[in-house]
């Protein structure tokens, strides 16, 4: 008999505890072993070199915060039945299990508007068929359908886990410090009220610099105009390869990318789409772009050598959209650069905005000592919530570095 309470050294949470033998079997699954081949933060480390971790790493971590969470809860005296608690963990367990290639970079590129969640719960209904109804309730709470609210909130909010661990992990591979939350903190400060999740209000700092340290990762590592680029550029790099499969011309690919380069519509998905997807991972599109640096289109073969041999196109980063006269100078002289007709292919203006707080969609609560519940921005003690709840937009034009 395998043992299945295993412990996991975590470099960021350190020891890892796998209290239920459900979590081993899915942790063991096909499907969630994928994610040791997807990025957590796609093409990052071309700007932080450390950024090589995975979307397995993050989702143990998840897992171990929720763990953390609930024990906090009921030593509050929340009461939490064994079922709910393994539930919860499975259910952030397997919250990025639909995640393709390259995280979000690609998403919607492979399989039109299936966005991850969608994917995530199309694979667990699978999975759940196999594990004999195991995973029923925390389907529903992944869904927001369990009746006790806050099951979902912890699974996803403003403030949940899955934010936790994402932003001390990629604070640690990136070496950017901004992000390093005190998550031990945070989930102790977390309570209950009225079946939704809620903050001592003592937390409030704690809270406000969580936010701020969100804020800080967006613009200074995830909307870092280098790391927009890169992503943008697997978008370009996909999109071409599709046009180009579509008219006709080969491309060397693996089967399964080969599969999603020759299909445009996806309705329902079917058996071969999932299963041709959970065997899609990092590695293909990586080698896919290796090979199309030799291909006869010049769009393609300059996108990919920019992104495998590092020599990303220029970018230039503006508070406000940049003149459309400048851009169509950009397209000109790229267009006379590398003799083609539509310069547009190598000439973008992508922008990036950042929510940091919304007051109004899921808004955080602080619990009072006398049982109250108010909004974090109509804290008297608060310092900064009121002033993050505003979007903020950054426009990036990028062009080849030969003009």
């Amino acid at each position: 008999m395998t043992n299945k309470f295993k412990i996991i050294n975590d470099p960021v949470h350190g020891f890892i505890k796998i209290p239920y033998e459900i979590l081993f079997d899915v942790i063991e699954h096909p499907y969630f072993q994928r994610l040791r081949r997807i990025s957590q933060t796609g093409l990052l480390n071309l700007i932080f070199p450390g950024a090589t971790h995975t979307r397995f790493h993050h989702a143990l971590g998840a897992m171990h915060l929720m763990f953390t969470a609930l024990e906090t809860l009921k030593l509050k005296g929340i009461e939490i039945s064994r079922d709910e608690e393994k539930s919860a963990m499975l259910a952030i367990l397997l919250h990025d299990i639909g995640h393709g290639p390259f995280s979000h970079a690609l998403e919607n590129m492979l399989m039109d508007d299936w966005h991850h969640e969608k994917l995530s719960l199309l694979l667990m209904n699978e999975m759940n068929e196999e594990f004999d109804g195991e995973l029923n309730m925390a389907i529903e709470m992944f869904q927001g359908k369990y009746h006790r609210k806050f099951f979902n909130q912890l699974i996803s909010s403003q403030l949940d886990v899955d934010r936790l661990d994402y932003l001390k992990r990629d604070s640690f591979y990136t070496g950017v410090s901004e992000g390093n939350v005190n998550t031990q903190r945070i989930i102790s400060m977390m309570n209950v009220s009225d079946d939704e999740l809620v903050i001592d209000a003592k937390g409030i700092y704690s809270i406000e610099n969580y936010l701020t340290a969100r804020m800080f990762m967006y613009w200074q590592v995830y909307y870092h105009k280098t790391s927009a680029l890169a992503e943008h550029l697997l978008v370009k790099i996909l999109a071409r390869a599709k046009t180009l499969v579509s008219e006709g011309h080969s491309l060397p690919a693996s089967q399964n990318l080969m599969y999603f380069l020759k299909r445009n519509h996806f309705g329902t998905a079917t058996d071969e789409d999932i299963q041709r997807f959970t065997e899609l991972d990092d590695n293909d599109i990586i080698q896919a772009m290796k090979f199309w640096t030799k291909s006869e289109d010049k769009i393609l073969s300059y996108l990919c050598k920019s992104v495998i041999e590092r020599n990303l196109l220029k970018t230039k980063i503006s508070s406000k959209p940049f003149d459309t006269e400048f851009i169509k100078e950009k397209i000109a002289l790229t267009n006379a650069a590398f003799n083609i007709e539509n310069g547009t292919e190598l000439v973008d203006q992508i922008s990036r905005s950042l929510l940091p707080y919304s007051a109004e969609k899921q808004p955080i609560y602080l619990l009072l000592k006398d049982g109250r519940k108010i909004t974090l921005e109509n804290s008297e003690n608060q310092i900064l919530s009121s002033y993050i709840n505003r979007p903020n937009t950054k426009y990036i034009l990028s062009f080849p570095r030969e003009i």
